[in-house]
């Protein structure tokens, strides 16, 4: 008998986490056909996307898929994330979070990132950040 993923959970309770401690939630996808994403902010394969209550519009982290609703160079869009194309969650301001294995291979869809969004294609570098570890 396979046991349901323990993943959606886990990205379910360190949303809460990031959120009850103000910290702000960004979650890295490798996009493929069956995510809805803008692909203009697709870089490297994968897009990181803040999925803060403040961010985002009807937020649901379900056990299959994450959807909500964000603005990106002030254009409001409908985005659809499967819970299998989450590589990792984590805090934006210290990068305490969980990394994921994958069910999807990354894309090799690129584009250029606009100046005037407000959404990082990755996560910004820091020499002190902790490494993520990687749950199967």
């Amino acid at each position: 008998m396979n046991l349901p993923s323990t993943k959606p959970y886990l990205l379910r309770a360190i949303h809460e986490w990031c959120c009850d401690n103000g910290f702000t939630p960004y979650i890295s996808v490798f996009p493929d056909g069956r995510a809805r994403v803008p692909r203009e902010f697709v870089k490297d394969g994968q897009i990181v996307l803040n999925v803060g209550l403040e961010a985002t519009g009807h937020l649901h982290i379900g056990n299959e898929e994450i959807t909500f609703q964000a603005r990106f160079g002030g254009v409001a869009r409908e985005l659809y994330v499967p819970i299998d194309n989450v590589a990792a969650i984590y805090a934006r301001e210290n990068g305490v979070g969980m990394s994921f294995e994958t069910e999807s291979k990354p894309s090799t869809e690129t584009g250029d990132t606009s100046p005037e969004s407000t959404e990082p294609t990755e996560p910004p570098p820091s020499p002190n950040r902790p490494k993520l570890q990687r749950i199967k």
